[in-house]
């Protein structure tokens, strides 16, 4: 059995080099395997994962020596931390190393959907010529309003700032004092939603953020506003975006993250036929260039666990 056990994708150099001369059993088909996963985790100290790996219950009971758990990324709604920290075991996430890939793919999403030319391309192609439809909107002089106010918010605040944007945030655990609002308004959640022409979200999932943004936050939403959500799919009320989608009442939506992970044919059905609206695999957060800085991370903070 492995003494590190690795189960979704991670950038095979750290591997090779940080984890050098470990037993590492790295196999990404074990997410979808639980049986097999629960025989692989009975010696190991290190399971190292993603975000669809559920490191709860039954495979906790499984892994009866793990002192650390590795988070790929920085997300911990799939680990049981309360388990973790009664068992003792560590969990260590990739704090900082994607960052500048979540932060690029806020401002890239707003970019596309403010000038929505990029929804022409099978039309253009046709032989269509739909210019006067497809007039958008500048990014410079719009407001950013972010909800949740953390390290990738204030990186994506940076960005939309030497764009000509303004900025506004809502975080209540950051303290007014804070040198992280300068240059930034500090705002309450309702404030912000009837403000904002970009609204995106920056708070983890927990039971008190699950939903927030539902139709009746949607509801006070400027017409036209585009909302972009690559924190957790839980935060928003899928069904409500579609709704306000449909009704014209937004702008347009990218949604990176989803209640229910991956969406199937049966759960993307809700999102069909639904206008200015663009769907990705949960990758804001994962580039070539931060996938090795988050692999490299989480490699050296188990081995710091394991060898201390």
């Amino acid at each position: 059995m492995s003494d590190i056990v690795i189960t979704e994708f991670m950038d095979e150099a750290a591997i090779a080099e940080v984890l050098k001369g470990r037993d590492v059993l790295y196999d990404p088909a074990l997410v979808g395997r639980v049986e097999q996963l629960r025989i692989a985790l009975a010696d190991c100290r290190a399971l190292i994962v993603r975000n669809r790996t559920q490191v709860r219950g039954a495979l906790l009971d499984a892994a009866p020596r793990l002192k650390v758990i590795g988070r790929l990324g920085v997300g911990l709604d799939n680990i049981d931390l309360d388990a973790c920290e009664a068992r003792s075991i560590a969990v260590r996430p990739a704090t900082g190393a994607n960052d500048l890939a979540v932060a690029e793919y806020v401002i890239t999403a707003a970019l596309m959907l403010l000038r929505r030319a990029w929804f022409a391309t099978e039309r253009v192609a046709a032989g269509s010529w739909p210019r006067m439809d497809l007039i958008g909107h500048e990014l410079a002089g719009k407001r950013l309003g972010l909800v949740g106010f953390g390290a990738i918010a204030r990186l994506t605040a940076a960005k939309g700032a030497a764009l000509g944007m303004s900025i506004a945030a809502f975080d209540p655990f950051v303290p007014g004092g804070n040198a992280a609002w300068a240059g930034v308004e500090r705002s309450t959640l309702a404030a912000l939603l009837a403000s904002s022409d970009i609204i995106s979200l920056h708070t983890p999932l927990t039971p008190q953020t699950h939903r927030m943004i539902d139709g009746t936050a949607l509801d006070r939403v400027k017409p036209g506003t585009i909302l972009i959500n690559a924190a957790r799919g839980g935060i928003l009320d899928e069904a409500a975006l579609v709704a306000a989608l449909k009704a014209g009442r937004l702008g347009g939506a990218a949604l990176d993250v989803f209640e229910a992970e991956p969406v199937t044919a049966a759960s993307g059905a809700l999102f069909q036929g639904v206008p200015n609206l663009l769907l990705t695999p949960h990758i804001a957060g994962v580039t070539e260039e931060s996938n090795v800085r988050v692999s490299a991370v989480t490699a050296k903070a188990v081995l710091d666990v394991l060898d201390a």
